[in-house]
């Protein structure tokens, strides 16, 4: 019996596999093809998958089924990872890789390209929704989807800002990972409507993401101050419906 139970959690675990090194594949090939790739065209390719992302979003956005949940999730979350100050402290790891790995030395955008990458794909309705099929039902089709994305967007990425792209896989693999083998065991507690809005509310965060990569707000967008609101409407929905049976 644990030894059925080991190998069901490494199974649940190939999808997460296939995303790092897709990522780690494509991050490569930024690295390597970067001074053939002429500043024209990255630009332009990267308003295009900015533009995917875009779409991403969006789609997950408009798949809430209450809208206010959405808004609150969003304003409490973002004022949880204010005063948390999540994105500078993913930029401190940024730091402490770059000093630890490379020695002080490298890609000066290293910090830039880990934080972004990281939030990018850890964040997100197929993040979410694969794991969770990965781990309930193992159907890998979602995550291995998302890793064929995140290793084209990772050529770019890499391209532009370095070498700290490929790092993000660390937290990927933990975050990704520890969702889907969570899923094993909380998995089939968690209500549809809660999964739907926290898939809802990763859709408005990829939007703040994509706005950053067309470079449209002339303030950047702190989409990682943003990552609280993903999980609030664990708290919001049950909350949401005792109050309304009080009234």
């Amino acid at each position: 019996m644990k030894r059925e139970s080991a190998r069901r959690k490494e199974l649940s675990m190939i999808a997460t596999v296939i995303n790092v090194v897709l990522i780690l594949l494509g991050s490569l090939l930024g690295l390597v093809c970067k001074d053939h790739i002429k500043p024209r065209f990255a630009a332009t390719l990267t308003s295009a998958l900015g533009l995917c992302v875009m779409g991403i979003g969006v789609s997950s956005m408009i798949g809430t089924q209450d809208t206010l949940c959405v808004i609150v999730c969003m304003v409490v979350g973002t004022l949880l990872g204010e005063a948390l100050r999540i994105e500078d402290r993913l930029e401190g790891i940024g730091i402490l890789v770059r000093g630890r790995l490379l020695r002080g030395g490298g890609n000066s955008r290293f910090v830039e390209g880990f934080v972004n990458a990281t939030v990018l794909f850890c964040v997100g309705a197929m993040a979410i929704n694969g794991s969770l099929e990965a781990g309930l039902n193992h159907n890998y089709s979602i995550l291995i989807s998302k890793s064929v994305i995140d290793g084209v967007t990772a050529i770019t990425f890499a391209s532009a800002m370095g070498v700290g792209v490929a790092f993000c896989v660390v937290p990927l693999f933990l975050y990704q990972g520890g969702l889907t083998l969570l899923a094993q065991f909380v998995g089939p507690y968690l209500p549809q409507d809660v999964v739907v809005e926290m898939s809802a509310v990763g859709g408005t965060i990829i939007v703040g993401i994509a706005l950053n990569m067309l470079g449209l707000p002339r303030e950047k967008i702190r989409v990682g101050n943003m990552l609280p609101a993903m999980f609030l409407p664990m708290a919001y929905l049950p909350l949401s419906r005792w109050l309304t049976a009080l009234m």
